[in-house]
C-alpha cells in the first residue's frame, strides 16, 4: 500500500462492496486458472502445484514480456520507474 500511495495511485478505484474493488484480483486469478490450473491439468500433491504456482508467478512477473511497457518484462519496468525516479529527486 505505501509504494501505491508513494506513486500516487489509489489501492482501489470503487467504494467499499461494488464490483470494481477486486477487479485486478480477479483478472490475475482469471489468468492463472486459463494459463497454468486448465491447461497443465492435475497434479500429483499439493507441493507441486504450489511450486508450479511459484513458477508462474516468478513468470508473470520477471519474464512475460507485456507490449504496453515496450515487450519488457514488468519487475523490469519497475526497476526503470523507481531508477528514474531516483535520478529526478537527486537533481531537484
Amino acid at each position: 500500500m505505501g509504494r501505491l500511495a508513494e506513486a500516487g495511485i489509489e489501492p482501489s478505484v470503487g467504494n467499499v462492496g461494488d464490483s470494481y474493488g477486486n477487479a485486478l484480483a480477479e483478472t490475475i486469478n482469471g489468468l492463472y486458472k486459463t494459463e497454468l490450473i486448465h491447461r497443465q491439468g492435475s497434479w500429483c500433491n499439493m507441493q507441486d502445484l504450489e511450486m508450479t504456482t511459484l513458477g508462474w508467478v516468478d513468470w508473470f512477473n520477471n519474464s512475460r514480456l507485456l507490449w504496453p511497457i515496450g515487450n519488457i518484462p514488468p519487475a523490469e519496468a519497475e526497476e526503470s520507474f523507481y531508477a528514474q525516479r531516483d535520478v529526478l529527486d537527486m537533481v531537484a
